[in-house]
């Protein structure tokens, strides 16, 4: 039985990687300011011009000293460029707090915690890493996304660290 037609961009099916022109799926991530807090999915994406980058962990080699650190270095472009920065990990809200203040992210850049790996998943974009002790995780990307719809998505080959760096992104995306 078919479901009823949705105006707008297609939602990402369950089974394919999320594609340009598709929006992003509606679920709930989590971070820390005054305490834990929810933040849903559409309010991230609703009205904004977002960089997404996906890493497979928070405080691992890759992740932590070259993903996170080129975009804290690169910040300020994308700010000027009216571009949010997010950051997503299947981590909980508590260890992205912890990295972050190990790292020292800018204010207004986001790490965000998907705990049990719901939007990953939506997004076709997770990995099972239980051979390496580390269960499921997200596979290497950044995604360029307006109001809500993916314009571009820079998914890395396993073990590689190039097109989702915010160098390479930046040079994709109009200045």
């Amino acid at each position: 039985m078919q479901g009823p037609v949705r105006p707008g961009p297609p939602t990402k099916t369950e089974t394919m990687t999320i594609q340009s022109g598709e929006r992003i799926p509606e679920t709930t991530l989590t971070r820390i300011r005054q305490g834990v807090e929810k933040v849903d999915t559409p309010t991230l994406f609703g009205a904004h011009k977002v960089v997404m980058f996906g890493v497979p962990g928070a405080f691992t080699p890759t992740c932590s000293e070259r993903h996170l650190p080129g975009y804290i270095a690169h910040f300020d472009d994308f700010r000027k460029r009216g571009i949010e920065v997010y950051c997503i990990s299947v981590n909980d809200a508590f260890v992205m707090k912890a990295w972050g203040e190990a790292v020292g992210i800018p204010e207004g850049l986001q790490l965000l915690a998907d705990g049990s790996g719901d939007l990953t998943k939506a997004l076709g974009l997770d990995v099972d890493l239980s051979g390496n002790g580390m269960g499921l995780r997200s596979r290497r990307y950044a995604l360029y996304a307006e109001d809500g719809v993916v314009k571009h998505l820079w998914l890395e080959a396993p073990g590689e660290f190039a097109v989702s760096s915010a160098e390479h992104v930046l040079e994709q995306l109009p200045a």
